[in-house]
């Protein structure tokens, strides 16, 4: 399957912004893809996408913090809930995006992120979500031609993660590294790159990977 070409125009993080927040006729639909730093990054640089924020869900602990979720035991994904307008790229269109962006044959995590925060998923809202979400799977497994372990989840409470979270790949704010006090962009480069995300997601889907 060729995913379109709906990237937005520009150097890579460099983002144009359609608006925030939920206009009318806007719709959401809600991922699991390991780091949420990387599906935010991703995910707003298509067109169509108005705003990705970072957060929990798919666990029983309310209101959660990052140093929860990463604990473990909570059940929570990272997760990223992503507000389109449906008139410009269609919901289809956004999990045949997620699936070969992510590696969905790890059940264990992602990348260098291992644990049940980092596994991947979608969470739908009906059965209409959900049967859109089972033929990009099955699209993508057959692509693939491996299986693809990323469950289709009922959706729950999704709840926003920290303020210092979001827009965490361009914000210019300082924070403590090991590489020393550097912007939250340049930390976030770093650890992908470290992580090698965008290389083990070029080796499975190649030319297909949309945002590498």
């Amino acid at each position: 399957m060729n995913i379109p070409n709906i990237l937005r125009r520009g150097a890579l993080g460099a983002v144009c912004a359609l608006g925030l927040g939920s206009a009318a006729g806007a719709a959401e639909i809600t991922v699991a893809g390991g780091c949420f730093w990387c599906v935010e990054a991703d995910f707003e640089r298509v067109e169509g996408v108005s705003e990705v924020v970072s957060g929990y869900t798919g666990g029983d602990l309310a209101d959660p913090t990052y140093k929860q979720v990463t604990a473990g035991g909570t059940g929570h994904y990272e997760a990223a809930e992503i507000t389109f307008d449906p008139a410009k790229i269609s919901r289809r269109q956004l999990y045949d995006m997620f699936f070969r962006s992510i590696d969905p044959t790890d059940a264990g995590g992602q990348f260098c992120d291992r644990g049940d925060s980092y596994r991947t998923a979608i969470f739908v809202d009906g059965p209409e979500a959900r049967a859109e979400a089972e033929a990009a799977k099955r699209a993508a497994q057959s692509e693939l031609g491996q299986e693809i372990v990323t469950p289709i989840l009922d959706a729950g409470t999704f709840y926003d993660a920290e303020d210092y979270h979001q827009d965490y790949y361009k914000s210019d704010e300082r924070t403590l590294t090991r590489f020393g006090w550097i912007d939250r962009a340049d930390a976030y480069k770093r650890y992908r790159e470290g992580c090698r995300r965008d290389e083990r997601v070029r080796e499975l889907w190649g030319a297909n990977a949309p945002f590498v």
